[in-house]
């Protein structure tokens, strides 16, 4: 069963586009806070407008983002989300094509980033914060049909919480970045 709301990017272009480190974070922003206007998106990432229009008509050309024309309040407002909830690459889709490799790279480095940061800042958030976080590594003997249902359990694990309704309870929630990686390896 395909996900309507998954997009499969098969185009070079397209993964070139979201790879982009400015450009991911811009998706990772619309994902996490909604449909935006440019003036908002920039605030966000301490950007110039002009530049994050710029990168919004990219990923829009590559239909990653779409305008929100129901949210403007005149015609000069122009408001932005998600074209998919999701979207998914596979490297076999790209031999031979060095974006594939650069894309890869990019998304790992984007990876250790966050958790350098967090690494950096935990210390702000309080003792509410301290000792939640988590990091787990381990070792396993996987077929590639085992290694691909893990990963099947995992991403559904992951969206799971990610898509949940988050309860109006009164307790303090922050955004949580989750990421997993499995495959072939010699320690």
């Amino acid at each position: 069963m395909t996900d309507p709301e998954m997009r499969e990017i098969r185009d070079s272009k397209v993964l070139a586009a979201m790879s982009h480190p400015l450009r991911r974070r811009l998706m990772d922003v619309l994902e996490v806070y909604g449909p935006s206007t440019a003036s908002a998106l920039a605030q966000r990432t301490d950007q110039a407008v002009g530049n994050i229009s710029h990168h919004l008509k990219v990923l829009a050309a590559s239909e990653l983002v779409e305008e929100v024309p129901e949210l403007a309040r005149d015609r000069r407002e122009h408001w932005w989300r998600r074209a998919y909830s999701g979207l998914r690459w596979s490297a076999k889709n790209f031999k031979d094509d060095p974006v594939a490799d650069a894309a890869e790279s990019l998304n790992f480095e984007r990876q250790a980033n966050l958790v350098r940061g967090w690494m950096a800042t935990r210390e702000s958030y309080g003792d509410t914060w301290e000792g939640v976080s988590f990091a787990n590594d381990t070792w396993a003997h996987l077929s590639p049909a085992e290694l691909h249902e893990l990963a099947g359990e995992t991403v559904a694990l992951f969206n799971r919480w990610s898509k949940r309704d988050v309860p109006d309870d009164g307790q303090q929630r922050e955004t949580v970045f989750l990421f997993a990686h499995g495959f072939p390896a010699k320690p």
